[in-house]
């Protein structure tokens, strides 16, 4: 089963947490997305199905699941004896398109798996509300630090899954109870030797996370220390720490497939 085979089934039990959890690895998953053809540029035109529930994108969770798809009946009246174009996208960005277009996302279907599944207009344009929720930038002086409080195991499991998923991003991160100048006190996620033009998605990233753990926003902050700052000792005595893989390296290079080069953007009409 894929993370989002078994996020999808998990709500099964009907708990709010498993279905935040469910949009959370929607979210971060590439999603294999069927176009009407191939994109052009920066340009890519996903095609629409006019099923009887209205219209709809198809996205797949593999390339295995898309080929499947492809080979059905359903798949070959649709695009016949060619090939699919598609482009990989991570969900958010499927999610951010799909937002108040009236449009729903089926997901793996024709592969019988535990997440073929069809998600609503309003399900995405919900999504992608989430998605928007930017953490606020604000400055204040640490007085002590002090071992962190327990965790919900929700949250727990869905920092370790979004730290994991920086891998090369930072070296670890480390999570302390803290009291502020001025009396405030609370928990703050120290990130270490971050890459400086990493620092924003990864404070997006732990937002998020406490978003879709159903935990209110502003009860974990997020700071950036150097390896050789001397407050990083005094948290690593009181804190919890979180380990950030490194990343791994390729045999040989790949080719980007469509729509995933970070610094060209895919534009979808």
């Amino acid at each position: 089963m894929t993370p989002l085979d078994q996020a999808h089934a998990a709500m099964a039990g009907g708990r709010e947490a498993d279905a935040l959890r469910f949009y959370r690895v929607l979210a971060d998953a590439t999603l294999f997305l069927l176009l009407e053809h191939e994109g052009t540029g920066e340009r890519i035109n996903p095609k629409v199905f006019d099923l009887p529930d209205g219209p709809v994108l198809l996205a797949f969770d593999s390339e295995d699941r898309m080929a499947e798809f492809g080979q059905g009946t359903f798949g070959q009246g649709a695009f016949g004896q060619g090939a699919m174009p598609y482009a990989a996208l991570p969900g958010r960005i499927v999610a951010q398109h799909l937002a108040g277009k009236g449009v729903a996302l089926g997901l793996n279907f024709g592969s019988g798996s535990a997440s073929e599944t069809l998600l609503p207009p309003e399900a995405m344009s919900w999504l992608a509300e989430m998605l928007e929720q930017v953490p606020d930038a604000v400055e204040a002086r640490a007085e002590v630090f002090s071992a962190p409080s327990a965790l919900p195991g929700v949250l727990d499991t869905a920092l370790r899954e979004t730290l994991a998923a920086a891998a090369g991003l930072a070296r670890a991160a480390v999570l302390v109870g803290v009291r502020y100048a001025g009396g405030g006190r609370g928990h703050v996620l120290a990130i270490v030797d971050a890459h400086p033009g990493a620092q924003d998605a990864l404070a997006r990233a732990v937002g998020e996370t406490l978003v879709f753990s159903g935990v209110e926003a502003g009860v974990i902050d997020v700071t950036f220390v150097a390896a050789a700052d001397k407050a990083l000792a005094q948290m690593q005595r009181f804190g919890r720490v979180f380990e950030i893989p490194e990343p791994e390296m390729p045999a040989r290079p790949a080719p980007a497939a469509p729509g995933m080069d970070p610094d060209r953007p895919p534009r979808l009409r």
